[in-house]
């Protein structure tokens, strides 16, 4: 792993997390290339900003629930090649009921160049520090949809105020929002604005051979 990178439970601890693309519980519908690791990593900043959006998210009673943060490249590259496959209905009901495959691209919820691979990206959700649960957010993490915009109509008012929270708690820790993906948060100062990284995320800090 690249020294200025860290996994998010070692730097900021009391952040839950599943990385989504590590399971088969993803739209490609099996673990994604390079992650080899059920772990969230991300540069010496965001796991930095984060530790303080946890602080900000505790004092309205919420926890921070991580997805995802670096993305290899080559787990960009695995989707691409997963988009020009011939559909075959698995994960299109819950992550993209209304368009095909290959239009995750052109609609702007997947990219060729991910943020993720800069290390300072997070996809993330809230939940109630009482009770374990998440939080309503009027759709789930990778439903590809307008839904899943920021002022989305045809949710209730609980999932966008808990939106709104979570907007404003990364706001305030120093990361802007996407407007197509209310789970999706970028830091406002990366360290490496204009690097793409491809190294896989494994169970330690040693490489792994591949």
């Amino acid at each position: 792993m690249k020294d200025d990178f860290f996994f998010l439970d070692e730097f900021a601890p009391g952040i839950r997390w599943d990385a989504k693309y590590a399971t088969w519980d993803n739209f490609t519908g099996k673990p994604v290339d390079g992650y080899l690791a059920n772990r969230i990593v991300g540069t010496r900043a965001l796991c930095a900003s984060l530790a303080r959006a946890r602080e900000k998210a505790e004092s309205l009673g919420f926890g921070l629930l991580l997805w995802d943060g670096y993305r290899p490249q080559r787990a960009v590259d695995c989707f691409l090649r997963w988009a020009r496959q011939p559909e075959d209905g698995r994960t299109k009901p819950r992550y993209y009921p209304n368009i095909a495959r290959a239009e995750m691209f052109d609609r702007g919820y997947v990219a060729v160049k991910s943020g993720h691979s800069r290390g300072s990206t997070v996809d993330l959700t809230l939940y109630h520090l009482d009770t374990g649960e998440l939080a309503p957010m009027g759709g789930d993490h990778d439903l590809m949809d307008s839904i899943s915009h920021h002022g989305a109509s045809g949710i209730t008012p609980v999932a966008a105020r808990n939106r709104e929270h979570l907007c404003a708690i990364m706001e305030a820790s120093g990361f802007r929002r996407y407007d197509y993906e209310w789970w999706h948060y970028t830091l406002n100062d990366e360290p490496y604005p204009d690097t793409y990284f491809d190294f896989p995320i494994t169970s330690s800090r040693q490489p792994a051979n591949c």
